[in-house]
C-alpha cells in the first residue's frame, strides 16, 4: 500500500485510479502519466526502498558484529569517505557518473584504511575496539577534508552543490542508477543473510563462537566488507542519509527479537518503508524539496530517545 500511495504524492497530482487504470488497460487520460510514472516516480520509489533497506541491514549487521547498539553504518568512516569523494568530484566539476564513482571508491577506501590501521595498531588484543577507534580516526580525517573542500569551494555554485549533496536526496535518481546499484546491493545482501545465523552465535561471545567452530576473523571480514559495500553504494547515488541505519535495527529488534535470521530481512522491509515515507514528506510538505537527512534527524532523534527509554527495561 505504501508503495502504491507513494506514486500519488507530489506536486503533479496522480490518483490511485489513474495508476490502476493505466496498469491494467494501458490507457491514460493524461498523456504525461506514463512519463511521470516510469521516468520520475518509479526510480524514486524503488530507490527509497533500496536505500532505506540497505542502510538498515548494514546497521543491523554492524550492531550484531560489534555487539554494540550504538553502532551505525558509518562507524568505519565509509560515509565520510564517500562524502569526501563526492565533494572532490563536485569541486572538480566532474560528471554525475564520476561523482557517484568517486564517492563509491572513496567510501570503500576509507573502510580499507580503517581495517589496515587497526591491524597495524593491534595484531592480537582488543581487535574490535581498535577497529572502531580506527574508524573514528578515519571518519574524523575525511570529515576535516570535507570541511577543507567546502572552505575553498566557490560560494556561488560549488558550495551549495556540495552542501546539498551531503544532506541526502533522491531527487535526481534515475533508472540507470537503480540498475547500477541493484547488483551491488544484491551481492552484498546475500552473504549477510547467509551468515546471519553465525551472528547469533557470535552474540554469545567470540571465544564461545570459536569453540562452536565459527571462524570469527573470516566472519568479521565478510560482514564488514558487505555492510560497507552496501553503505558506499547507497551514499554514492543518494548522498549522506543519517539515522536510518541506527534506529531502524532497534525498531525491528523490538518487533522481531534479536534473531538475525529474521532481523536482517525485517530490517530491510522496515527501513525501505520508513525511507519511502521520509522521501514522500521531503517532496510534499513544502514548495521546496527538503533534504532527507534534515527530516530523518528531526524524526530519528526523538524516536531514538523513545527506543532508548524502552530498551532500558530490557537487555539488548
Amino acid at each position: 500500500m505504501s508503495f502504491i500511495l507513494s506514486f500519488t504524492i507530489g506536486r503533479y497530482p496522480i490518483s490511485v485510479t489513474d495508476i490502476l487504470t493505466y496498469t491494467f488497460t494501458g490507457k491514460a487520460e493524461d498523456e504525461n502519466l506514463p512519463l511521470l510514472l516510469f521516468e520520475v516516480r518509479l526510480p524514486r520509489v524503488i530507490g527509497a526502498v533500496i536505500a532505506g533497506g540497505a542502510l538498515s541491514v548494514s546497521g543491523a549487521a554492524y550492531q550484531g558484529l560489534f555487539r554494540n547498539p550504538m553502532v551505525s553504518p558509518d562507524i568505519l568512516g565509509v560515509s565520510s569517505g564517500a562524502g569526501f569523494g563526492a565533494s572532490l568530484a563536485i569541486l572538480l566539476s566532474l560528471s554525475a557518473w564520476a561523482i557517484q564513482f568517486s564517492a563509491f571508491i572513496a567510501g570503500l577506501f576509507s573502510v580499507l584504511l580503517a581495517v589496515f590501521l587497526s591491524r597495524y595498531i593491534s595484531m592480537f588484543n582488543n581487535r574490535i575496539l581498535i577497529l572502531v577507534l580506527s574508524g573514528m580516526i578515519i571518519s574524523s580525517i575525511f570529515g576535516s577534508l570535507i570541511s577543507l573542500l567546502k572552505y575553498i569551494a566557490d560560494t556561488e555554485y560549488k558550495l551549495p552543490d556540495i552542501t546539498f549533496w551531503l544532506m541526502g536526496s533522491l531527487s535526481e535518481i534515475t533508472v540507470k542508477e537503480i540498475k547500477t546499484i541493484l547488483p551491488i546491493v544484491s551481492i552484498s545482501l546475500i552473504p549477510l543473510f547467509l551468515v546471519s545465523w553465525k551472528l547469533n552465535i557470535l552474540s554469545l561471545g567470540e571465544e564461545e563462537a570459536q569453540t562452536l567452530g565459527i571462524n570469527t576473523s573470516r566472519l568479521r571480514l565478510v560482514v564488514i566488507y558487505c555492510a560497507s559495500l552496501l553503505t558506499a553504494s547507497i551514499v554514492s547515488v543518494a548522498g549522506l542519509i543519517g539515522w536510518i541505519g541506527l534506529i531502524i535495527p532497534h525498531m525491528t529488534r523490538f518487533i522481531t527479537g534479536p534473531n538475525h535470521r529474521i532481523l536482517l530481512p525485517a530490517s530491510f522491509l522496515l527501513g525501505g518503508t520508513f525511507l519511502l515515507w521520509i522521501d514522500n514528506l521531503s517532496r510534499s510538505i513544502s514548495s521546496l524539496e527538503i533534504p532527507l537527512t534534515i527530516i530523518t534527524s528531526l524524526i530519528g532523534a526523538p524516536l531514538f530517545f523513545v527506543l532508548l527509554k524502552f530498551s532500558s527495561r530490557n537487555a539488548w
